[in-house]
């Protein structure tokens, strides 16, 4: 897995099952269930530099759509709502993105977690 090292596999799957059914994705509740709310900001990082597939430095939503997939290929894709509400967020500078800032911010931020 992607995560070796990083994040819990029981919690990875934890985290998915609670999200198995489309529009029940809840950034604020997968991140607390699979363990990513507790990381340290570097290991917050080493997963952000993991769901950033194209390496632009920038999360998009073409991206985020198959955030879940990123921890195990057999996950559902987000719906389009889902990918919305993920990236309105986390995007600080309203630029459609998540940058690898303002995932650390969003991870760790009361009232987001």
């Amino acid at each position: 897995m992607a995560f070796a090292g990083i994040l819990n596999d029981a919690d990875i799957t934890a985290a998915l099952a609670a999200c198995s059914a489309p529009d029940s994705f809840c950034y604020k509740k997968f991140f607390k269930l699979c363990g990513l709310s507790s990381k340290t900001p570097q290991e917050i990082k080493n997963v952000f530099q993991i769901l950033d597939e194209d390496n632009s430095g920038y999360i998009e939503e073409s991206e985020l759509k198959f955030f879940l997939q990123r921890f195990v290929p057999s996950a559902r894709t987000l719906t389009d709502a889902e990918a919305k509400s993920f990236i309105s967020a986390a995007d600080d500078d309203n630029d459609g993105r998540i940058g690898a800032e303002a995932s650390l911010i969003s991870a760790k931020a009361p009232g987001i977690i």
